[in-house]
């Protein structure tokens, strides 16, 4: 099951096979399945120490993810009794809820970014749906074609309150966890949700990326119960935030190890000022919503309409495109009016 790491690696499913694989002396990468129809994986990395393992992230809390995660750390000569100390990235389900099952399971420590509070409080107070922040955001910006198509695959899960318990800490900006040879420096990078943390093993050159710099896709924006109200400006601002950095190896949470964060996060910084200029291209003198907006640009690498995207992946594109338009009112780039409850922007006219 242990096999070396293949930086670099070309082929875009070849990081999803199960296995262990070292990255750096004491940190090893487990990839994890996720029940979901896109992503089909989730990198959990583990740090070796003189009194435990930490984990970087925790996996979905699903059966399959958490016998491969046993088998994994067996190939080690280790056991889940192991683990000590789990470091989450962010909230979403992948990365959170099964270190909730493993703190219950060996009593191990869950610390999770201090500005993810809010959003946790929200699904473990069940006070609604998981999705329903996107639905209300679809509603505001025209997406009631969207709405009905998720109604129709029951889109939003009842919020289950034990998925969501408290951690043991909330994680400051710039908080140092010491685990082994590695010094890892919590750092805040919001965006793809507003408690986003990386982890930064500056002595080593390794940076730990979550779901903030991905070498393969490019990450959702503000995707949460409770989020920033200019998630992409913070996105950016993240990412210039890394580009100030020195250069490091990224360990992704989705997608192959990768030999450059600075090369990656310049990437998705350049592909968002297109989108930011495509979007303001598409605007006219009549006010248009984010819905209009995202049925005229292509989707995915494939350049695809949104009218073929699935459901999901139609809501997650509309609310991009909000983003997008949100950040080009801001700046003073179009005109931002609402009524009855619904958005629209116009081109800015002198």
């Amino acid at each position: 099951m242990r096999r070396a790491e293949r930086i670099d690696d070309a082929d875009r499913r070849a990081w999803e096979e199960p296995g262990v694989y070292r990255v750096a002396s004491g940190v090893h990468r487990i990839p994890l399945p996720i029940p979901e129809d896109g992503l089909r994986a989730v990198n959990v990395y583990v740090v070796e120490g003189e009194h435990g393992l930490t984990l970087i992230d925790a996996g979905w809390a699903v059966p399959e993810s958490r016998a491969l995660l046993g088998d994994a750390l067996a190939a080690l000569s280790y056991k889940v009794g192991d683990v000590s100390d789990i470091l989450v990235t962010h909230i979403h389900h992948d990365h959170y809820s099964q270190g909730v099952t493993l703190r219950g399971e060996t009593g191990c420590r869950l610390r999770l970014g201090e500005h993810e509070r809010h959003s946790l409080e929200v699904l473990s107070a069940g006070e609604e749906k998981e999705g329903a922040a996107q639905i209300a955001q679809l509603r505001r910006h025209g997406g009631d074609d969207v709405i009905r198509a998720l109604d129709a695959i029951g889109y939003g899960d009842d919020s289950d309150p034990a998925k969501w318990e408290a951690p043991d800490e909330w994680v400051a900006d710039g908080r140092l966890f010491e685990v082994g040879r590695a010094r890892l420096r919590a750092l805040h990078t919001p965006g793809h949700t507003v408690g986003h943390l990386v982890f930064d093993d500056a002595d080593r050159g390794l940076l730990f990326t979550g779901d903030h710099v991905l070498p393969q896709i490019t990450p959702s924006i503000g995707y949460e119960s409770r989020g920033g109200r200019l998630p992409l400006r913070d996105f950016m601002e993240s990412l210039r935030a890394v580009l100030a950095l020195p250069d490091r190896l990224m360990l992704p949470a989705h997608g192959p190890v990768t030999s450059s964060t600075h090369a990656r996060a310049a990437e998705l910084l350049a592909h968002h000022e297109q989108r930011l200029d495509a979007c303001a291209a598409l605007l006219g003198s009549r006010p248009r919503t984010a819905y209009e907006i995202a049925g005229g640009l292509g989707w995915t690498r494939r350049e695809r309409r949104l009218s073929e995207l699935d459901p999901v992946n139609r809501m997650l594109a509309v609310c991009e495109t909000a983003a997008h338009l949100e950040l080009l009112a801001v700046t003073g780039r179009c005109t931002r009016t609402e009524q009855d409850g619904v958005v629209r922007y116009r081109q800015e006219t002198s």
